[in-house]
């Protein structure tokens, strides 16, 4: 949506939004400051300047009178009652009062717009795109890990439409949001947050809070308001492996982890590192794939897939590798895991 909370944008991705530094009752405070403060500016002015105007009903100008001309030509453009007759009583109703007028209406339409019309418009807004997110991608975190898997996404041909971004920082919100992505600013370990991004109708979700203790609390709340919903995380100690999967997490990743794997790869051989890279990202020459066995498979061996190189298969939960003997034999139901050509397989690559 573009959600803000959902940061609603203008169909399917959002508007920025800032919520300002002042509370409501002191914002309102100094709208109404501003306007007294033109108006006894006008005020001050006109009592000055009496002697150019005339009362058309007695020909006298009291206090009352100035104060009454003064409020009525600052919100309205006068009653014909109390008129300015000088030359410099008009040229200060024309050059100072007029804009000043403007300018009064002008705080009147924004303080209405600010404490009733924006909450409609946005709750209205809110709405609609809710309503149109069906297996969307939620990505809670917009920091380092977060997005770049939503760039990762969009190079594999996710539409941004497709991806809600939820983050408390505003900054990172205006970047996902220049990514074309739904954004909602407001923090995922409450359940309003995620109902907000209909966790419930998700395709899947990513947890990158950037703390493990918060991403662990984010999916232990996502997994209880979506019982089936695929959760992606990331955690940094590997010490909280284990408690994220026991709070529902279908995917662990510890980048940490993974980095040392490139690293020992890389003393086995210059190139599997490279590799490696390529397989997990979508602009190298190979890339990984998941998918369920095809009818005119079933019964054939991994190794006779025509779709790409059979790697790994999962059947009731249990991955079979290649070599095994559960992989002589596709069955219905079987996912595969296959090794593809990449986005970059044909370009040439020089080696060193």
């Amino acid at each position: 949506m573009r959600i803000v909370p959902v940061r609603p944008p203008s169909s399917a991705a959002g508007f920025l939004r800032r919520r300002s530094s002042l509370p409501i009752w002191a914002d309102l405070t100094w709208r109404v400051g501003l306007v007294f403060g033109l108006i006894g500016l006008v005020l001050l002015i006109h009592w000055v300047g009496r002697d150019g105007l005339k009362d058309n009903l007695d020909d006298r100008i009291s206090f009352v009178d100035v104060l009454y001309f003064t409020t009525v030509t600052v919100t309205t453009v006068g009653y014909g009652d109390i008129v300015p007759v000088s030359p410099e009583a008009r040229l200060f109703e024309a050059l100072l009062v007029t804009p000043i007028r403007l300018f009064v209406w002008l705080i009147f339409l924004g303080t209405a717009y600010n404490l009733f019309f924006r909450n409609i418009l946005y709750r209205w807004r809110m709405a609609r795109i809710q309503a149109d997110l069906h297996n969307h991608i939620v990505v809670t975190g917009f920091g380092t890990s977060g997005a770049e898997a939503v760039r990762e996404l969009l190079a594999r041909g996710v539409d941004p439409r497709e991806i809600v971004v939820v983050d408390p920082v505003e900054k990172a919100l205006a970047e996902a949001e220049a990514l074309g992505c739904n954004i909602l600013c407001g923090d995922s370990t409450r359940d309003r947050t995620l109902n907000d991004v209909a966790i419930h109708r998700a395709r899947t979700l990513i947890v990158s809070a950037g703390r493990d203790d918060t991403s662990i609390l984010i999916t232990l709340t996502a997994r209880h308001l979506a019982p089936r919903l695929p959760i992606s995380i990331v955690v940094r100690n590997e010490d909280n492996e284990l408690p994220a999967r026991q709070a529902g997490a279908t995917t662990v990743i510890n980048p940490v982890s993974f980095a040392g794997l490139l690293l020992a790869g890389s003393t086995s051989g210059q190139h599997i590192a490279d590799y490696m890279s390529d397989l997990a990202a979508s602009g190298g020459q190979v890339k990984l794939n998941e998918r369920f066995v095809l009818p005119e498979e079933i019964g054939q061996p991994l190794s006779a897939i025509a779709t790409g190189l059979g790697v790994r298969i999962y059947r009731d939960g249990r991955a079979i590798g290649f070599w095994e003997e559960g992989a002589a034999r596709l069955q219905t139901g079987d996912l595969i895991i296959e090794i593809v050509q990449g986005a970059a397989a044909g370009e040439a690559r020089s080696l060193p």
